[in-house]
């Protein structure tokens, strides 16, 4: 078989490290940025209002559009894939970490209030715990966003990646090594998923979701 040969070279695990890099890199920028902003916009309304209609503007903008604009200003390296993998996977996190900041019960911050918590009290103790849940639910999409970034990326511009290597092979119409790199992709991409479950599953155990698995 195609797979098996390809597996046993060092060829397609170079490919794969490059695209899991992409991935991994654009997903942990899109959820450092989506609950920064998701949090600022719940702690501050005008914010939200100004900035929310902007935001999701941008997001009705195809991301397969903009990706050879992104080629163009980031260039052909691990930036303009990594830039196309943060702007897909943004949206999930920002949305949810938006939801999930303005949701902490009015009674706990009542009860922070009267013990006089300080706002970075407030934060780790109160906003973090109650949001997780709801922000690392929007991770497990954007975790598979974000790997389809990096293959988008690699498929209009690259010359490394497990996109480019399908392209390549597309061209040469060795059609068993493409099928070969398409199962190699969906497990690149289940694994990642498994693994941010795994992440949502461990940090909220407490939480009511998972107690009723």
């Amino acid at each position: 078989m195609a797979l098996i040969d390809m597996v046993q070279t060092r060829e397609l695990w170079d490919h794969t490290l490059v695209t899991v890099t992409e991935a991994v890199s654009g997903f942990l920028i899109a959820v450092f940025l989506g609950v920064t902003l998701g949090f600022v916009m719940a702690r501050v309304p005008p914010f939200e209002w100004a900035a929310k209609p902007f935001i999701v503007l941008l997001q009705l903008i195809p991301k397969i559009a903009l990706a050879p604009l992104f080629i163009l200003w980031f260039g052909f390296g691990l930036e303009s894939k990594i830039v196309i993998a943060a702007a897909l996977a943004f949206f999930p996190v920002f949305s949810n970490a938006l939801q999930a900041f303005k949701s902490v019960e009015p009674g706990d911050k009542d009860v922070f209030t009267i013990l006089q918590a300080n706002p970075l009290q407030r934060f780790y103790m109160l906003d973090v715990p109650s949001a997780l849940p709801v922000i690392l639910t929007g991770t497990e999409v954007a975790v598979v966003l974000a790997m389809i970034g990096a293959i988008v990326g690699e498929f209009i511009g690259g010359n490394e990646g497990l996109g480019y290597l399908a392209v390549a092979h597309l061209q040469n119409l060795a059609v068993p090594e493409l099928f070969a790199v398409i199962v190699v992709l969906a497990m690149v991409g289940l694994v990642l998923y498994t693994l941010i479950g795994r992440l949502r599953r461990h940090f909220s155990a407490w939480h009511v979701s998972e107690a009723r698995m």
